[in-house]
């Protein structure tokens, strides 16, 4: 019997390996990323992207205010909501994706420490932007900006 990888499906291509598929998720500007950062835009804020604070990459950064923005997606940062662990492999998926949890919490206690603000959005309140998450963000960059001052 040959092999999933081998296999031909109807239109002649064969179905993406695991490893093809996890190539292809994006480690910057998803598109709950990017949707939050337009909607920001629009509203005249200004930003730096994808910026090493404390070591740390943050994907949106506010230096003037010391506010730090990381867009989570649902499934890699275990969303209460919509986040499912895969039925196949749980024995690497489970501790993975608890340790991603856990350097959330680790990084964002660290950046605390700091003295920056640390926001961190689902990616499903990004897609398209909740209307209080743009108001937050930008409520937190104008006290950061007023507190410099």
């Amino acid at each position: 019997m040959r092999s999933l990888r081998n296999k031909r499906i109807a239109n002649g291509k064969r179905p993406l390996t695991r490893s093809e598929i996890m190539g292809r998720v994006k480690a910057r500007d998803s598109e709950a990323e990017v949707a939050l950062r337009s909607a920001l835009h629009a509203r005249g804020i200004r930003f730096r992207l994808q910026r090493l604070v404390q070591g740390i990459r943050a994907d949106i950064v506010f230096p003037g205010a010391r506010v730090v923005v990381f867009v989570d997606g649902c499934f890699w940062h275990g969303c209460p909501i919509h986040a499912s662990l895969p039925r196949s492999n749980q024995s690497y998926w489970a501790p993975k994706l608890a340790r991603n949890r856990e350097r959330d919490s680790e990084q964002s206690a660290l950046l605390a420490a700091s003295g920056w603000t640390v926001v961190r959005v689902w990616e499903h309140d990004c897609l398209p932007p909740h209307p209080t998450v743009v108001e937050n963000v930008a409520n937190l960059v104008r006290q950061g900006r007023q507190g410099m001052q």
